[in-house]
């Protein structure tokens, strides 16, 4: 069978105040477009749909279209919930998923059948596929637990909790003439975030280890971390990774879905597909003067500046170069200008070292000086 695993779509995303629902658009599109090629038997979203709990309605009619346009190319398509997406929303699309042939599965359910999902390809392939959403480790781990256990134990204790679970969800994956699948929304130890995600929900009390999951399954669909990635563990493991760059953290990863074929017989073989619609996020960074000799990249930009911090800098910049949504101080040029102000202050006069600060900053208004005398010695008295 054939299966395009992709997730972390986080659809309603601004990036620095800018919208970016028409390149969202046209990588859904590109990302439909791949599965129109390819004729994949399964299509895997993999969580986190939307970037906030609370979608527009724009976002939602955005993800229910690109969740039906991949029904349409005949495969059967899965979708988990996120951290970032609300679980019961979610649900409450059943109804409509259900009628649009998408199994659509928001929160975790109390009947583990619910996150169970078969089929049979058009070639005569069955398979089962475990459906996880995200598991928050106040959901996991009850209060009473929280309270009486250190925080350490507390993370082994979330990490035991999941590992249990896909121990009963994965209990009939015995089958030798079927294909075992499993797609989950969480963060395997050992696995590299791609710079955009959420981290209270990705480190510390958040990473289960890779042998969660069962040795017998064929192929191991995650969302979560950002850049895409094969996971060392029982089984082959993978990140597709976002089909777009979240933030400017993410700026090396390479936007892509995943294409695997396998069967009960065959292991799985992976290949990436690029997806280039939206535009890259870039970061320059140099004085005013070289920067207006630049050829001003493509993409979105983030300008780390060489100059002294002034009112009205951050407009200079945009004039250069149109496309930065983040002007920031170059932290070389702040770290250097710290060491500079840590000179012994033992000995010395109040305006001399009023004096250093005003020489950090750059040029100061004509009178500033004097004015700090003036005050210095009305206080002194």
């Amino acid at each position: 069978m054939k299966i395009l695993h992709t997730s972390d779509w986080h659809i309603g995303k601004v990036l620095k105040g800018q919208s970016r629902v028409t390149e969202q658009v046209a990588v859904l599109a590109q990302v439909v477009e791949v599965a129109r090629d390819e004729r994949p038997d399964l299509v895997i979203v993999a969580g986190d749909l939307y970037d906030t709990a609370a979608p527009t309605p724009e976002a939602t009619r955005l993800v229910t279209r690109a969740l039906t346009a991949l029904r349409g190319t005949g495969a059967q398509v899965v979708a988990v919930g996120g951290n970032h997406d609300n679980g019961p929303a979610l649900d409450a699309l059943r109804p409509w998923a259900d009628a649009a042939g998408v199994a659509l599965r928001g929160s975790v359910r109390d009947t583990p059948d619910e996150h169970l999902v078969d089929g049979v390809t058009a070639g005569g392939e069955r398979w089962r596929l475990v459906a996880l959403p995200f598991l928050s480790q106040r959901y996991a781990v009850r209060a009473t637990e929280m309270y009486e256990l250190t925080a350490a134990e507390a993370n082994q204790t979330y990490a035991d909790h999941v590992g249990r679970l896909f121990r009963r969800l994965t209990e009939s994956f015995t089958e030798p003439d079927r294909v075992h699948l499993v797609t989950a929304h969480l963060t395997v130890v050992g696995a590299m975030a791609g710079g955009g995600e959420r981290e209270s929900q990705t480190v510390l009390g958040y990473a289960v280890p890779a042998t969660v999951f069962p040795t017998n399954a064929h192929y191991v669909a995650l969302g979560h971390l950002h850049r895409a990635q094969q996971v060392q563990g029982p089984a082959p493991i993978r990140y597709s990774g976002s089909p777009l760059a979240i933030d400017f953290g993410e700026e090396e990863n390479r936007p892509s879905v995943t294409v695997v074929e396998v069967s009960t017989s065959t292991a799985a073989r992976v290949r990436e597909v690029p997806i280039t619609a939206a535009a890259p996020l870039r970061t320059v960074r140099g004085t005013l003067a070289e920067l207006a000799e630049l050829e001003p990249p493509e993409g979105w930009l983030r300008v780390l500046v060489r100059e002294t911090p002034r009112a009205g800098l951050r407009e200079e910049v945009q004039a250069l170069l149109p496309n930065a949504l983040e002007v920031r101080i170059d932290p070389e040029l702040l770290a250097a200008a710290s060491r500079t102000r840590a000179a012994p202050r033992a000995g010395r006069s109040p305006r001399e070292l009023f004096g250093d600060y005003l020489d950090s900053r750059g040029p100061d208004e004509d009178g500033v000086r004097d004015l700090f005398d003036e005050l210095y010695e009305e206080v002194g008295g």
